[in-house]
């Protein structure tokens, strides 16, 4: 089954480098190109304007009060805990991963017990999955203080399980069930996936499993504050269904869409940056890089004109342009509305992260 995410409940997936190769962090401010207008932070305050960022990173004794994270969610996901009221569970063995009979000491074998784990490293590590990682509820992978890497093989995958956070870690290079990607289908709902870093891929994200299935009517879902970078081709996200809040993103590209949908769901799109690709040789073939939404409908505009759609507070850049649908009272958004989103000129202005933290234990990360 093609499928990241299905069948579950309060999801956070935070500070992750997801791509198919390898790539440092960037910053969001330095990628687009604003250094030049962009407002440097004091040196005394390392506040940023992220709200999850700003509950932990300015904390120096971050690595001794680690689950603090858990009290520091925003958006649908908010309420997911992951494996706060358990025990720590440091993974030590990455070389080994037995997918019939876990051995103590690597991730598989700690993501799989029933009790919840709040799960670190004791070392930089690149894991190698040997088959998929089916997660049990009440897990915290958590890869801040070491470089880890969960690349080239089989993906992480969660289903029929609740209250799972994913934070600080690089996931590149993944294969599931024959296709490259990170969805959330079959009824999932209650998910935040934010301050990532994606970049070299065609279908990044898909929210719904069918325009038929209709339990994923009840979805939400947060995307704020990641960074869609270089050579993405289409679905950041392609939405079915649902309610869907798409706040304080930057986008930097994209070949055919960035946001696409069907079966009428409600996208709230605040306060996100969209910036064309620059390329004129490209605009002369296709519109497809300016336009930012993608209606896919088998009637056409008479069926997608009364679909919720709109852009409230974006910047539109290199002639991008947004096509919104249905009604532009804030009232038919309450559903995708999750957070406060920040003017857009607070991601030109400052310098957010996207993608993997360094952070060094006894030190503001």
């Amino acid at each position: 089954m093609p499928a990241f995410f299905s069948l579950f409940l309060l999801v956070m997936i935070l500070h992750a480098t997801i791509a198919f190769s390898r790539h440092p962090p960037v910053r969001i401010s330095e990628a687009t190109k604003w250094s030049s207008t962009r407002r440097q932070l004091g040196k005394n305050t390392c506040r940023t304007g992220n709200p999850i960022d700003d509950c932990w990173r300015c904390d120096p004794d971050w690595e001794t009060n680690r689950k603090v994270l858990a009290d520091c969610a925003f958006g649908f996901g908010c309420n997911a805990v992951g494996g706060q009221d358990g025990n720590l569970y440091v993974v030590t063995d990455s070389d080994n991963d037995d997918p019939v009979n876990p051995i103590p000491g690597t991730l598989r074998y700690g993501v799989i017990q029933e009790e919840p784990l709040w799960i670190i490293f004791d070392k930089d590590m690149v894991i190698n999955l040997k088959e998929q990682l089916f997660m049990n509820s009440h897990k915290t992978i958590d890869g801040r203080g070491q470089n880890i890497q969960i690349a080239d093989g089989p993906c992480v995958t969660i289903r029929n399980v609740s209250n799972i956070i994913i934070h600080n870690i690089d996931l590149h290079t993944w294969l599931c069930a024959g296709r490259k990607r990170r969805d959330a289908v079959f009824g999932s709902t209650s998910i935040t996936i934010s301050n990532n870093y994606m970049f070299n891929h065609n279908e990044v994200m898909l929210m719904g499993h069918s325009d038929d299935f209709l339990d994923d009517k009840n979805m939400q879902v947060t995307i704020a504050f990641n960074f869609f970078g270089e050579n993405l081709v289409q679905r950041m996200p392609r939405c079915r269904h649902g309610y869907f809040h798409i706040v304080n993103n930057i986008y930097t590209g994209w070949e055919k869409y960035a946001i696409g949908g069907s079966a009428s769901p409600t996208i709230n799109s605040q306060g996100n940056v969209f910036m064309a690709l620059d390329n004129n040789d490209t605009k002369e073939a296709s519109f497809s890089i300016l336009k930012v939404t993608r209606h896919e409908s088998l009637t056409g505009y008479e069926e997608w004109k009364s679909w919720n759609w709109r852009s409230d507070g974006d910047v539109l850049l290199n002639g991008a342009f947004f096509t919104p649908s249905g009604q532009k009272n804030p009232a038919s958004y309450i559903k995708a509305s999750s957070m406060v989103a920040r003017p857009a000129s607070y991601l030109t202005n400052n310098s957010p992260q996207a993608g993997a933290l360094k952070c060094q234990m006894g030190y503001q990360c």
